[in-house]
């Protein structure tokens, strides 16, 4: 497996990542712990693109699906720096998670898959 990438969070998803319960937060750290080793899709790493989603082009996007808590979490990266860049921490209703998504590529643009967010800096669970 690849060197663990940097993880990056818009401030959002940071909101409601602190928001969860602390059960549900210590999950959702190990899934992007996990998953940031390896972020690309199949078959070396753990990415699952999103691509069309009801209509909504989010090529470019991966997801974290955490079925047993009803959170998903999505991703873009910035492949020349080796930074995921978590966009969206959610209930796992799609259409809500992705409209959040595409908001907020629609609010950033192309930036979305650049070195533009604020380090992930969890200290405590």
């Amino acid at each position: 497996m690849n060197s663990l990438w940097k993880i990056k969070i818009v401030d959002k998803a940071l909101e409601d990542y602190q928001k969860l319960a602390t059960s549900f937060r210590k999950q959702v750290l190990a899934g992007i712990l996990k998953v940031s080793k390896a972020p690309l899709p199949s078959p070396n790493g753990y990415g699952k693109p999103l691509g069309n989603k009801g209509g909504k082009n989010l090529t470019g996007f991966f997801k974290i699906k955490y079925r047993g808590i009803g959170i998903r979490v999505v991703y873009s990266l910035v492949l020349d720096k080796k930074i995921m860049n978590i966009v969206v921490i959610s209930k796992r209703d799609d259409d809500y998670c992705y409209k959040l998504a595409l908001a907020l590529y629609e609010k950033y643009g192309e930036a979305i898959f650049t070195d533009i967010f604020n380090d992930f800096k969890i200290i405590r669970n």
